[in-house]
């Protein structure tokens, strides 16, 4: 299964790009995870009430959307699209269009 859990992401890389996937409320999501104030992993950051923060200077990202919520997070991050096929989690780089 999954070495996904809540309060506990997955840090990786696909095709050379940092990515975290999160488990939130039973569905897989995937930011980019490097974040854009200053080189720190978001997955190693603190997660409460569906965001994560950034480990170093605190800024702090919507899990399900990516946008910034406040800090120093400079813009919002890229969101990617996840879908579990066979035990096994699926990413597409291009960024996820939320409406």
């Amino acid at each position: 299964m999954y070495q996904i859990q809540e309060n506990r992401p997955f840090s990786g890389s696909v095709e050379n790009n940092a990515v975290g996937v999160y488990l939130l409320d039973g569905k897989y999501y995937a930011l980019e995870d490097i974040c854009p104030h200053a080189y720190a992993l978001l997955s190693q950051g603190f997660i409460e009430d569906g965001s994560v923060e950034c480990p170093l200077h605190g800024a702090v990202f919507d899990i399900k959307t990516g946008q910034c919520l406040g800090g120093p997070g400079e813009r919002d991050l890229h969101c990617y699209r996840v879908r579990c096929v066979e035990n096994h989690i699926q990413i597409r780089l291009t960024e996820n269009t939320l409406a």
